[in-house]
């Protein structure tokens, strides 16, 4: 039920939210104990599962269940390498797209405990006959003997975590647990896997795995990293001056005055759009309906931005909301001192106001906007591990989606550099046309090639460890945000929209790395323009450019 703000001028800042699924498990992909599902009758010689087995049967199966697709495994277990489906694989989502196809989502499960970053997804065309199949399987656990049951409990388990990461006693969300079994230096742990998020001076999103047996951290990484009433219309103003049309509510109490505040519920199928101060922890609040004062305006570009970016994914997707299922879109102004950061915290948009020099007020770039929120997205859909390549991809598809949903140009974040960023040349965050114009961290300049440049081509690619910029994740990015340019020109960004959205919604999973991808966002333009289209060729050419095979 959507919440109302009629009682008092202090506004509640709970809501229920559902339970971060950020996936974690890096170390499985094609180049490790998984097995990668290859395309046609090419085989992954690292694996002994097809991408995209595409059979057609004399015999349909009428049914695109998850029962069904287990059946379908079973049969063809000798070609997908998975054994005892029907015991090993739990049914995570079943969809129908809007072209008619029925796509299943398996987790990978050993004794009902889920093999952390293993999915299988099973494809039926829209004559309910099984088509393709496509993800990761991890061989290994199937094979190993795992004792699944825990020795700590989920509360010692937080404790370690907390204790790991020096998290603050005080938090806003309680930790979230989930066993799982995971894969790490060639070993499989029985693990809770703790998200603990928190704000204050250094924000962040943990993942910590916990040795279910014995305490021990076994990993952990951060999601959040350092960048260089009555409903009312109102009427405000960005920091750059633009006249923005606010849906607030008008709150109006016995004896007291009448507050407007930025509480959007006017879409029928959202909970709502709520824009809060992160120095009060409440919704933003004024006077009048002329949201026009000087220290308001990063609340009105936040609060006009996530409408801006939800009506997006609304028209061109059919999405609604970050989840698809109408969750409520929160941001969070003016936070920290001098803060040149925006950030996606598996819950909520923050952003910082800059430090006036290198940035201004974060939540001025509708790019930025669309970016965190799909993040969101990307935590809702293909939840892809933020490290390594999986990482990349995370970011990649931020900006890309970025750059579509601010489809002036091909930069991110034009809005937000300050005067002294433009006055050393640095006029954007990181451009999909021409990576190579930004430099790159001096740390990261002896893992790439050794000009210290964004990368536009594979040859260019930074081999960085994970603890630096959790293994290139805001860097490698560039090579797929290059790929996405180059189709987007051919192709126009309308088109380029439909064929990454239905790839990370539909094929992608949490391990995918440069090479799944390709493979799977070419698959996209196929299902949507046909085999041999001129958008497949331009997906395809899009990728050979940046050397992506």
């Amino acid at each position: 039920m959507k919440k109302k703000y009629l009682a008092s001028a202090v506004l509640s800042t709970a809501f229920l939210m559902g339970s971060i699924t950020v996936s974690d498990a890096a170390v499985i992909g094609p180049s490790s104990n998984s097995s990668s599902v290859a395309s046609g009758t090419e085989w992954n010689e690292n694996a002994n599962v097809p991408i995209f087995v595409k059979e057609r049967f004399a015999k349909k199966q009428h049914e695109s269940s998850a029962a069904n697709a287990q059946d379908y495994l079973e049969k063809h277990s000798s070609q997908t390498g998975i054994q005892n489906a029907r015991e090993n694989l739990k049914v995570k989502d079943v969809q129908e797209d809007d072209l008619g196809m029925t796509h299943v989502r398996f987790d990978q499960v050993k004794n009902g405990v889920k093999v952390e970053g293993a999915e299988i997804i099973v494809h039926y065309n829209e004559d309910r006959e099984p088509v393709s199949v496509n993800g990761y399987h991890n061989p290994q656990a199937a094979k190993e003997t795992i004792d699944t049951a825990p020795e700590l409990t989920s509360k010692k388990a937080v404790d370690a975590a907390k204790s790991s990461v020096n998290a603050p006693e005080d938090m806003k969300y309680d930790p979230e647990t989930e066993l799982v079994i995971y894969p790490h230096d060639d070993q499989h742990y029985l693990a809770y896997k703790v998200n603990i998020t928190y704000l204050g001076d250094q924000p962040a999103n943990w993942f910590v795995m916990v040795d279910a047996k014995n305490g021990q951290v076994i990993d952990q990484y951060n999601t959040i990293a350092a960048v260089d009433g009555d409903f009312h219309k109102g009427v405000g103003t960005g920091y750059w001056g633009d006249q923005r049309e606010l849906h607030t509510t008008r709150v109006t109490q016995p004896r007291e005055s009448t507050l407007f505040v930025l509480q959007d519920e006017s879409h029928d199928e959202l909970e709502g759009i709520y824009t809060y101060d992160a120095d009060t922890d409440e919704l933003v609040t004024n006077q009048s309906s002329s949201w026009k004062a000087e220290d308001l305006r990063p609340a009105v570009d936040a609060h006009y931005n996530s409408e801006k970016v939800y009506d997006y994914y609304v028209e061109e997707h059919d999405r609604n909301s970050l989840d698809d299922e109408g969750m409520p879109i929160i941001s969070y102004v003016n936070y920290g001192t001098d803060f040149n950061n925006a950030f996606w915290n598996g819950r909520h948009m923050t952003y910082g106001n800059g430090d006036g020099s290198y940035m201004v007020p974060l939540s001025a770039g509708l790019d930025v906007a669309a970016h965190e929120m799909t993040h969101g997205v990307i935590t809702h859909s293909a939840n892809l591990v933020y490290r390594n390549q999986p990482g990349a991809l995370n970011e990649s598809f931020a900006d890309i989606f970025g750059a579509l949903v601010d489809e002036e140009d091909w930069e991110i974040g034009e809005n937000i550099m300050g005067p002294g960023a433009e006055a050393d040349g640095r006029v954007s965050l990181r451009s999909l046309s021409d990576p190579s114009k930004y430099d790159v961290n001096d740390e990261y300049v002896s893992y790439g090639n050794g000009e210290g440049k964004y990368p536009s081509h594979m040859d260019e690619y930074y081999d960085l460890p994970e603890n630096l910029d959790n293994g290139g994740v805001h860097v490698n990015s560039s090579i797929i945000n290059h790929a996405a340019y180059k189709t987007g020109e051919q192709i126009g960004k309308d088109k380029l929209g439909q064929i990454y959205y239905r790839a990370l919604t539909t094929y992608l999973t949490p391990t995918s790395d440069f090479s799944h991808a390709r493979e799977v966002i070419i698959q996209s333009a196929t299902d949507i323009y046909g085999e041999g289209s001129e958008e497949e060729q331009a997906v395809a050419d899009g990728f050979d450019q940046v050397g992506i095979y």
